[in-house]
């Protein structure tokens, strides 16, 4: 038969004895006041104690109802327009936090505006006017008029005798060109130097090595750098290697303290001296940005590919009299328009009511760059859903990373590594062939993929042409990836567009949400 001893006692007096019983008897002469003190401390102890309890249980709960959210990654190469889809995310399931953010994006407008300045101004140093039709040479970076010459091995003008021949040796036209020139480089000058310090703010001083032609990189949480109106509370799990939390929805605990915060960080902004010097630049240059968008020389340029702008630009210079007005706030159409490069992952929650049923929905906003990808890996061991976008616009780009790379045949193979990883063999896919309509844009100006992509012969150079192409070519890449027979739901896009993207969102959502029932049993 087993026996064993009788637990010690707090009264026993044996060699029994527990030691801590002892330890936390009160002294034998204990005052009065003595004990009232030590009362105190152990009730405050034990509140603190049932509170961390109670934030243990929190915790375990939230973690439980946590492994029913829905985790939607958004992947692709950058300017694939992966941030630009989360907007139109926020537009519909959360708009009024992005209508708190508008004011913010006002340093991005500003800086989507000064950058192609710059480059405008470069590309007519470096041609100006020329006659040739070689467009071999595109301009993709800030380079200057004495970078293009020495690296040719053109005399460069340095002194006023040189500049003097020079100017003999211009046509009238070009002579009168180089004189608007410097007239419109003088007035714009302030707005060229402000672009930096419109960098700085927004990417915080982070330089991101292997970002190509000095691409701005910003970090989550951006906007409180540029105005102070976070996107919800952000907070860091180092489990996961870093992953950055933006909730629309911000729990009751800090919603009283951020309105708070926001209320006074909005009177802040509303003195922020770069912002305002900024207007006031844009406000007082404002023709002379029209004059210079509107030179022949610069639409000359971009017909001959010899300036490559970003289809923000664009939107954006075409706007520049209603952006430049004193108070100028962004409309939804500019905060969808508006382009910066994301760094790392930023991650959205949203709380959805998908068919009755309240879902919570984590959407991920990565980096696309090369030197960003790395930080996607942790996201994927979770991931109930991924949209994948490629922008077919870009078959006459290459990467800013790499400009021997197509920028096609990047985003096929990063599509295959995403259909081969064995992490995300049970995630749901859909494909975006997004940018439909800069590619329309593209053909009827009567630029020739077969160019650029040797393996498409001699099709037809037109839209319908073209997007099946490219679609057969991400179609097979899944097939040849494809061991789960999981089915690939692809969507021709263009996010910028809000009303076709709301119906496009609903419609994944919906395909997604069905996926994730029958992934849980429910169905």
């Amino acid at each position: 038969m087993i026996t064993t001893s009788r637990p010690p006692s707090v009264n026993s007096s044996g060699p029994d004895v527990d030691p801590f019983s002892a330890l936390l008897r009160p002294p034998a002469n204990e005052t009065e006041h003595e004990r009232i003190a030590r009362l105190q401390r152990e009730a405050d102890a034990k509140r603190v104690s049932d509170s961390i309890d109670e934030e243990l249980k929190a915790d375990r709960e939230r973690m439980r109802k946590s492994k029913q959210d829905i985790r939607l990654l958004l992947l692709g190469q950058a300017e694939s327009g992966k941030s630009t889809l989360q907007k139109q995310f926020q537009l519909l399931y959360n708009p009024s936090a992005i209508e708190e953010e508008r004011m913010s994006w006002r340093t991005v407008v500003y800086f989507n505006i000064a950058r192609p300045i710059r480059r405008i101004l470069e590309a007519l140093d470096t041609y100006g006017d020329s006659e040739d039709d070689d467009d071999d040479l595109a301009i993709q970076g800030p380079y200057g008029r004495s970078d293009i010459r020495s690296a040719s091995g053109m005399p460069v003008a340095s002194s006023s005798a040189d500049l003097a021949a020079e100017e003999k040796s211009l046509s009238p036209s070009q002579l009168s060109l180089e004189k608007k020139l410097n007239v419109l480089r003088a007035r714009l000058a302030p707005l060229l130097t402000a672009e930096s310090s419109l960098a700085e703010r927004l990417s915080g001083g982070i330089d991101v090595s292997g970002s190509g032609r000095g691409s701005v990189f910003v970090r989550s949480g951006w906007q409180s750098r540029s105005l102070g109106l976070p996107f919800g509370k952000a907070r860091e799990r180092t489990s996961s290697g870093g992953r950055f939390s933006f909730s629309g929805r911000p729990s009751l605990d800090n919603q009283k303290s951020n309105e708070i915060e926001l209320k006074s960080r909005a009177a802040d902004s509303q003195e922020d001296k770069l912002v305002q010097e900024v207007a006031s630049i844009l406000s007082a240059c404002q023709q002379d940005i029209k004059e210079l968008w509107a030179l022949p020389a610069v639409k000359k340029l971009r017909d001959r590919r010899r300036l490559k702008l970003e289809e923000w630009a664009d939107y954006f210079l075409n706007n520049i009299g209603r952006v430049s007005t004193p108070g100028y706030i962004p409309t939804i159409e500019d905060v969808l328009h508006a382009r910066i490069q994301t760094m790392g992952v930023a991650e959205h929650i949203f709380d959805m009511s998908v068919h009755g049923r309240n879902t919570r929905w984590h959407l991920y906003d990565v980096g696309g760059a090369r030197g960003q990808r790395h930080t996607w890996i942790p996201y994927f061991d979770d991931a109930t859903a991924i949209i994948f976008l490629a922008p077919v616009s870009a078959f006459d780009q290459y990467l800013d990373e790499d400009p021997r790379t197509n920028r096609i045949d990047d985003s096929l193979q990063l599509f295959k590594q995403i259909c081969s990883n064995a992490l995300l063999k049970r995630a749901h896919l859909v494909l975006f062939l997004n940018k439909t309509d800069v590619l329309k844009e593209k053909l009827a100006a009567g630029v020739q993929v077969k160019k650029y992509i040797t393996s498409y012969g001699d099709r037809a150079n037109d839209y319908d042409t073209v997007v099946a192409y490219f679609k057969a070519h991400f179609t097979q890449v899944h097939r040849r990836n494809n061991e789960n027979n999981r089915v690939l739901f692809t969507h021709l896009t263009s996010v910028v567009n809000t009303k076709a993207m709301q119906s496009i969102i609903t419609d994944v959502r919906d395909s997604i949400f069905r996926n994730y029932l029958k992934s849980a049993a429910l169905v």
